[in-house]
Order: structure tokens, then C-alpha cells, then sequence
């Protein structure tokens, strides 16, 4: 059986490194060229093959409501960062492609943050970010009911 308090700890120190790792890396976005959340979208959008992704599987990234991204999407569409068109292959879903501005403005940003990120978990042994990235890959896995 887990220990309880054990338990506690180990998540409030998850908890509080991730805020101030968040914290840290999200300077990267102060500059008001992308937000956090743009970023987020163009990096699930470029990864798609003809930089194109379906809306739900952008949805399914993120970490804010369906409708949120649904607004968020319009903007960016707006904003000349995103195309959005009907999904031929769904009719009742959209696909979203990175323009060539989005695109190019995604991939400076991306180079920048990436060295941030890189940086800061650089605390950290390659060993450590492996055994980091498994343990917490295995809390985001649905745990079975008892």
C-alpha cells in the first residue's frame, strides 16, 4: 500500500516544481508575438503532415476547454497565423493548417524555447530526464478502478 503522506509529498513537490518550471519557461512568451496557448496550437499544427491537424486532436492537446480553442483558433485565424476548413474526410470536423507566417514565426519561437527548456531541465542527468519523462508518463496513464 502507498504511503499516504508519502504520497502528498512527492505530488506537492510535482505540483510546485511545475509552476515554477512553467513559470520560468513561460518568459519565453512575454513578448506578445505568440501566447502560450498559440504556440501550443501552431506546435500540434506543424507537427501534422502538410502542417495541417484536425481540430479535435488540436482540442485534445491543449489544456483549456473545447470551446476555448474553438475561440482561440478563430483568433489566430484572424490574426493570419492559422487557416480553418471543413474536414473532408468528417463532416462534422475542421482541419487547421499553419500559414507560412505562422509557420515562420512558430519555428523562431520554438528555437528559443526550446533552449530555455533545454537549460533549465539541464539541472537535470540524461538518466534522470528519461526516468523524469517515464515516471511521468505512467501518472498520466488512467489509472484502473479498484
Amino acid at each position: 500500500m502507498t504511503d499516504r503522506r508519502l504520497a502528498i509529498d512527492a505530488w506537492e513537490s510535482l505540483f510546485r516544481a511545475q509552476h515554477e518550471v512553467f513559470g520560468d519557461i513561460n518568459e519565453d512568451f512575454e513578448d506578445d508575438t505568440l501566447s502560450q496557448a498559440e504556440y501550443d496550437v501552431l506546435l500540434t499544427v506543424t507537427r501534422g503532415e502538410n502542417m495541417t491537424a484536425r481540430l479535435r486532436d488540436v482540442t485534445a492537446n491543449m489544456l483549456i476547454s473545447q470551446p476555448s480553442v474553438s475561440r482561440l483558433v478563430e483568433r489566430m485565424a484572424a490574426r493570419g497565423l492559422i487557416s480553418k476548413c471543413a474536414d473532408p474526410d468528417d463532416g462534422r470536423g475542421a482541419l487547421v493548417r499553419a500559414t507560412d507566417a505562422g509557420a515562420s514565426l512558430f519555428r523562431r519561437l520554438a528555437s528559443a524555447h526550446g533552449r530555455a527548456i533545454a537549460e533549465r531541465m539541464s539541472l537535470l542527468s540524461d538518466d534522470e530526464l528519461a526516468q523524469l519523462r517515464d515516471l511521468t508518463a505512467k501518472l498520466r496513464k488512467k489509472q484502473p478502478e479498484s
